[in-house]
C-alpha cells in the first residue's frame, strides 16, 4: 500500500500534465516563432555545455581517480557541489565570479572587453556549472572499476601515456563517458535557477524551453506551457530509461 501510495505521488502529476495539454493547440504551441527559437537555443546551449563538461571535465575525473594529493577529498565536494547546490544559488555565485564587478569578470571586462551575464555564452556557463558534476562523477567512477592491468600492459609494450589513454582507457570507459554526456546534457537541458539568474530571459537570446515554459505559466495562455513541459518531459524520460542500466543493471 505504501509502495503504491510513493508511486502514486510520482505518476499522478505526470497524468495531470497529460491529461490537462491542450492536445490540439498543442501543435501550434510547440511551431510557434518563440518556441522554435527556445528550442533551438536550448540545443545549442546545452550541446555547448556538454561539449565544454567533456573538455574540462575528463580531465578532472582522471586527476580524481588516479592522482591521491592532499585536499583531493574538500575539492571533489566543491566541484560537485552544484548537484545539490540550489540553482538560484549557483547563478548569484557566477555573478560574483563574472559579472562586470566579479572576481574575474571585472579584470575579464577591463582587459579583453568580455562579459558573460545576459548572454548566451552566459547560458553555456550556467549550464556548465550545474550539469558537469554528473559528467565528472560517472566518468570518475568509470576509470575506479576499470581492470587497470589493460593500461600497465600498454605501457609495458612501449605505449606512451598518452597513446595509453586514448587507445586502451577512453575505450574501455567508453560505457561510462556515454552515461555521464547524456547526464550532462539533459540536465543542461532543463536547467532554469542558474540560467535565469545570471543570464536572465531574453527571447533569442538567452531564453530557453526551462524559461519559455516559465514566461508561458505566467500569462494569460498558461496552456501553451503544458505542451512545452511535454517536450522536456519526454526527454528526461528517454534519457532515464536509455540509462537504467547504470543503475540497475539489465533491469
Amino acid at each position: 500500500m505504501l509502495a503504491a501510495l510513493g508511486a502514486a505521488f510520482f505518476v499522478v502529476p505526470l497524468v495531470g500534465l497529460l491529461v490537462r495539454t491542450p492536445w490540439g493547440d498543442a501543435a501550434r504551441a510547440l511551431t510557434s516563432a518563440d518556441t522554435l527559437e527556445a528550442l533551438r537555443l536550448s540545443l545549442v546551449a546545452s550541446l555547448s555545455a556538454t561539449a565544454v563538461a567533456l573538455v574540462l571535465g575528463v580531465p578532472l575525473a582522471w586527476v580524481y581517480a588516479r592522482v591521491d594529493f592532499p585536499g583531493r577529498g574538500v575539492m571533489r565536494a566543491l566541484t560537485t557541489l552544484p548537484m545539490v547546490l540550489p540553482p538560484v544559488v549557483g547563478g548569484i555565485a557566477l555573478l560574483l565570479a563574472f559579472g562586470r564587478r566579479g572576481l574575474l569578470g571585472a579584470w575579464l571586462y577591463d582587459s579583453f572587453g568580455l562579459t558573460f551575464p545576459f548572454t548566451t555564452a552566459g547560458v553555456v556557463m550556467a549550464e556548465t556549472f550545474v550539469a558537469m558534476p554528473f559528467l565528472v562523477l560517472t566518468v570518475e567512477a568509470g576509470l575506479r572499476s576499470m581492470d587497470r592491468r589493460y593500461e600497465d600492459a600498454a605501457r609495458t609494450l612501449g605505449a606512451s601515456r598518452w597513446t595509453v589513454f586514448t587507445r586502451v582507457t577512453m575505450p574501455l570507459i567508453a560505457p561510462s563517458l556515454l552515461a555521464g554526456a547524456v547526464l550532462c546534457w539533459a540536465r543542461a537541458l532543463g536547467e532554469f535557477g542558474a540560467t535565469i539568474t545570471f543570464a536572465g530571459n531574453f527571447p533569442g537570446v538567452t531564453q530557453t524551453m526551462p524559461l519559455a515554459v516559465y514566461e508561458l505559466l505566467n500569462t494569460t495562455n498558461p496552456e501553451s506551457s503544458y505542451a512545452l513541459s511535454l517536450v522536456l518531459l519526454f526527454v528526461s524520460l528517454v534519457v532515464l530509461i536509455g540509462l537504467r542500466h547504470r543503475w540497475l543493471g539489465s533491469a
